[in-house]
């Protein structure tokens, strides 16, 4: 699993790149606002991770917001990509997030973990380390894919088990064969709370512009959502 989802991504990297940020409503118009709602304005001097930055849009917004940001990915591909994007602004790393993070104890303020979380088939020893190099009190955001979407993708799903999804994504005139895993809601939520206490649930809503550019997909939005959005807080030492 591993090694096909670096290689889906490394493929990925320059759609990533070149038009994720302008031409999926999905991204520029549902997920990202609604992330980026839940942090302050003013990020001064926090350091934050950016755990699965992709091709580096969220690293961006939190450096100009005023953040000390480490940025990763397990795609080589995606990390150059945000190195162009971003220069010597952040400190850009290729690592497995299933991997013991090199990062001292108590490093960062906040991660941020955009649609990341569902490559992992177990996420113990990933919310562990997300734990473990949070500061007191610090705080994880993260989204996924929300599990009632993605059993639509099954032909026979198993709704109480985390399962293997293959689904396929047309960009650029062409398919690619993505990997990732869904669980349930109750697998979500306990593996959060044993490292985190959860402030939010947030399913999003679509923006306006969305609703503009795509009425159809925005209305199918509104009844099924696409992504889930939690916000959990690092237990004890409060």
């Amino acid at each position: 699993m591993h090694n096909r989802v670096v290689d889906t991504f490394n493929q990925l990297a320059s759609v990533y790149e070149h038009t994720v940020d302008t031409m999926s409503l999905y991204n520029s118009e549902y997920e990202r606002p609604a992330m980026m709602q839940q942090l302050p304005q003013d990020l001064q001097d926090l350091n934050i991770l950016d755990a699965g930055c992709a091709a580096g849009w969220y690293t961006e917004q939190l450096v100009d917001r005023g953040a000390h940001v480490v940025a990763t990915d397990i795609s080589p591909e995606m990390v150059s990509a945000t190195k162009r994007r971003i220069g010597n602004k952040a400190n850009v790393l290729c690592l497995d997030l299933q991997g013991e993070l090199p990062f001292e104890d108590r490093t960062f303020d906040i991660i941020i973990s955009s649609l990341t979380l569902h490559y992992l088939k177990e996420w113990g020893p990933t919310l562990k380390e997300f734990q473990r190099v949070l500061k007191p009190d610090g705080l994880l955001l993260f989204s996924i894919h929300h599990p009632f979407s993605d059993i639509k993708l099954l032909g026979n799903p198993n709704y109480y088990f985390t399962e293997l999804i293959i689904d396929k994504w047309y960009k650029e005139g062409k398919y690619f064969e993505v990997p990732f895993y869904r669980r349930p809601i109750h697998s979500i939520i306990n593996e959060t709370v044993n490292y985190f206490t959860i402030e939010k649930i947030i399913e999003p809503q679509p923006t306006t512009t969305f609703k503009m550019q795509e009425p159809e997909k925005y209305e199918n939005l509104m009844k099924s959502p696409q992504f889930l959005i939690i916000i959990g807080r690092k237990l004890g030492e409060r």
